[in-house]
């Protein structure tokens, strides 16, 4: 069903015009919806987040799937600051979720890690080291973080914007020293 639900060329409303379906599937996405971030980097709620990064994604499943669980820890793991929420750990969390949804799902086990893995890493800065490591890791991260960074407070994104431009362009040397 998630196959079907994430592909195309409109992914966000594919969701929300299933959404009964994908949370009988996958109930942990409830506590999504409605979630403020209360932080100044958001300007959408966890879910509306999520789908906003969904739509800005290309059709492809594991990158969609991945946008999909990337901040399903959120409501679990958070502290509170002078009324600003703040999301250390998320990523763990998110990781520790997916892993269980997905293999509840029946998917198999390369995916899975696959998937999990990118969600761990999906605010880790892509360095000229970790593009040496694993470009093709690092390409896919890249698409990840142009997308959820689009889908965040515009004010914040134009800081993340410069940072995915630099890392854009150490991933087109790595590819040139290939040839």
């Amino acid at each position: 069903m998630l196959e079907k639900l994430l592909a195309g060329d409109h992914p966000k409303d594919n969701v929300l015009n299933n959404l009964n379906e994908l949370l009988e599937i996958i109930p942990e996405l409830k506590k999504e919806i409605n979630f403020e971030h209360k932080n100044p980097n958001h300007n959408l709620d966890v879910f509306n987040h999520t789908l906003k990064a969904l739509e800005l994604s290309e059709d492809n499943f594991k990158i969609r799937l991945v946008l999909l669980l990337h901040d399903i820890g959120k409501p679990y793991i958070y502290t509170e600051e002078n009324n600003i929420r703040h999301y250390k750990g998320h990523e763990q969390k998110s990781k520790e979720l997916a892993q269980i949804i997905l293999t509840r799902l029946n998917y198999n086990t390369q995916l899975i890690k696959e998937v999990c893995n990118l969600i761990e890493k999906h605010d880790t800065l892509l360095t000229e080291e970790a593009i040496k490591e694993n470009k093709e890791e690092a390409e896919i991260l890249l698409k990840i973080q142009y997308c959820d960074a689009y889908a965040h407070h515009p004010n914040t994104y134009k800081k993340r914007e410069e940072y995915l431009e630099k890392a854009k362009e150490l991933i087109n040397k790595s590819n040139q020293r290939k040839r």
